[in-house]
C-alpha cells in the first residue's frame, strides 16, 4: 500500500467517525466541534487531490467564519437538552430509514460498478509550476462565467431578501427618519419655555 493511499484511508475513517459523531452527540456544542473536525479532514482530502485553494477556502470560510457563527448561536440559545434527547429517540427510526436510503443511493452512484479506476483513470500528478488558484480562476471566468455570475446574482437576491424580511415595517418599531433630521432648522431644535419662579 502506498503512502498516499494509507493517508487517504486514515483521513477517510476519521471523516466518517467525525460525521457520525455530529449526528450522534446529544450536546449541540460537541456536534459543532466534531463538524469542525470533519471540515479539517475534508480539507486534507482536498490537499490529496491537489486542490490546495479549495482546502484553504474550506478551512478559512467554514471553520474560521461559519462554524464560529454557529457556535455563538448555539451558545446564545437556551436549548433544552432533555427535550432534544426525547425528540431524538422518538424519530430515530425515521433517521435510520433515511440513512439507509441515502446509503443505497450512494452505492448505486459511486459503487464499483460505475466508479473506480477502470472507469475513471487516476489523474497524472501536476508539475511544480502548477497553480491550483490560477486554474480555478481560468475555469470560472472562461468556461463557467455565466453560471458563476448567475450564482452571484442569486446570492445577492438572497441577501437583499433576508434584509427585507428582517427590516419590515412594524407599528411598534421605532426608527429614525434621517432626511427629516437633516432638514430640521435651528429654531426647531430647542424650545424655550417661560416659567414663573417658585419659592
Amino acid at each position: 500500500m502506498s503512502y498516499e493511499k494509507m493517508i487517504f484511508y486514515v483521513v477517510a475513517a476519521l471523516l466518517v467517525f467525525s460525521a457520525s459523531m455530529v449526528i450522534l452527540r446529544r450536546n449541540p456544542v460537541h456536534s459543532a466541534l466534531f463538524l469542525v473536525f470533519a471540515f479539517f479532514q475534508s480539507a486534507i482530502l482536498w490537499m490529496l487531490l491537489e486542490a490546495e485553494f479549495l482546502a484553504i477556502t474550506l478551512v478559512l470560510v467554514y471553520v474560521g467564519a461559519v462554524m464560529v457563527l454557529f457556535l455563538f448561536v448555539i451558545m446564545m440559545l437556551d436549548i433544552d437538552v432533555a427535550a432534544m434527547r426525547a425528540g431524538f429517540i422518538r424519530y430515530v427510526w425515521l433517521g435510520g430509514v433515511i440513512a439507509a436510503v441515502m446509503l443505497v443511493e450512494m452505492v448505486l452512484v459511486v459503487g464499483p460498478a460505475r466508479f473506480g479506476l477502470e472507469h475513471y483513470p487516476k489523474p497524472q500528478p501536476s508539475g511544480a509550476d502548477y497553480a491550483n488558484t490560477e486554474a480555478i480562476g481560468q475555469q470560472l471566468y472562461t468556461s463557467y462565467m455565466y453560471p458563476f455570475e448567475i450564482a452571484a446574482v442569486i446570492l445577492l437576491v438572497g441577501i437583499v431578501a433576508a434584509i427585507g424580511l428582517t427590516l419590515r415595517r412594524r407599528p411598534e418599531k421605532k426608527t429614525q427618519n434621517i432626511s427629516r433630521q437633516l432638514q430640521v432648522k435651528r429654531e426647531e431644535r430647542v424650545r424655550l419655555v417661560s416659567m414663573d419662579a417658585e419659592d
